[in-house]
């Protein structure tokens, strides 16, 4: 029998964290994981309890199932000493501090046109939340296009979300994604875009969405951002799971710190789509 040294367990824990954190901010069951990286939902199970000696191979699958490289998955090494202190300073600024700092790296991307950000206007947020409803309204006092990300990734696949998903995993929607993305930063100099509610967890698209438009949270309870979506007729991924609503809770405390990065927060909790729409109204930039 091989016994576990203290580091091998605790590298297996935090293995197991990391793929459960990740799996929450993408908004991803055990039962989507499992089909998309052909590990077995019994094996992650243990995986993310820390029980489950996970293989190069499977590790590797993970990571593909999640986009990223297994590096990153793993995070087996320290940063460079002038890494780790960029980041030991950056965990240390408050809220206001770090929405600060985002802005200043974003105007460097931006620098061609520092009028850009104000004039394009990205949600993001859960489903349910009221991207659309309230997107769609704003676009039409304004006189500019509303935009849905995840149609733009339809009309350029030719396929809907489920068949994307279904064949080409989150890889190629991701891919998908930024392309599109790019395409409405080039084209469009005015817009309302709702985005995925999993953008976030892409952090190189979500990098950009933060430099090139001003972004808004919209935010609501996790109950009723599942009563909202029942509504529409739309449980996707909460489909067939017994364990929906603990799921929901999950995913939006995984996304909480990356939606908090949005330049505004709009909470629909409570409200109705009137209120709403005054508050994301006075939150935005004034039309330029």
């Amino acid at each position: 029998m091989i016994v576990q040294d203290d580091d091998g367990e605790t590298f297996l824990r935090t293995l197991g964290e990391r793929v459960r954190e990740l799996r929450a901010r993408r908004g991803m069951t055990r039962r989507s994981l499992a089909r998309e990286s052909g590990v077995s939902e019994r094996y992650l199970a243990q995986l993310e309890a820390g029980q489950g000696n996970a293989s190069v191979l499977v590790i590797r699958h993970l990571a593909q199932a999640f986009g990223i490289d297994p590096e990153a998955l793993v995070a087996a090494s320290d940063p460079a000493p002038e890494t780790a202190g960029v980041i030991a300073a950056i965990r240390s600024l408050s809220p206001e501090q770090l929405r600060s700092v985002q802005h200043f790296v974003g105007s460097m991307v931006t620098a061609g046109d520092a009028n850009a950000r104000p004039r394009r206007i990205a949600l993001v947020g859960l489903r349910g939340g009221g991207k659309t409803t309230l997107g769609t309204l704003l676009a039409h006092e304004r006189g500019i296009p509303f935009i849905e990300l995840d149609r733009e990734v339809e009309r350029e696949a030719g396929v809907n979300l489920s068949t994307i998903f279904e064949f080409y995993g989150q890889a190629g929607y991701r891919r998908h994604e930024r392309a599109c993305l790019e395409r409405l930063l080039d084209t469009e100099p005015r817009f309302v875009l709702a985005t995925g509610g999993s953008i976030v967890s892409e952090a190189p698209t979500f990098e950009r969405l933060l430099a090139a438009c001003f972004t808004v949270w919209i935010s609501a309870s996790p109950g009723e951002h599942m009563s909202r979506v029942i509504a529409q007729g739309d449980t996707r991924p909460m489909a067939g799971n017994r364990e929906a609503m603990n799921d929901l809770e999950r995913i939006l405390a995984g996304r909480d710190a990356l939606y908090r990065r949005a330049d505004v927060e709009v909470p629909t909790a409570g409200r109705s789509v009137d209120e709403s729409l005054a508050g994301l109204r006075a939150a935005v930039p004034p039309p330029v």
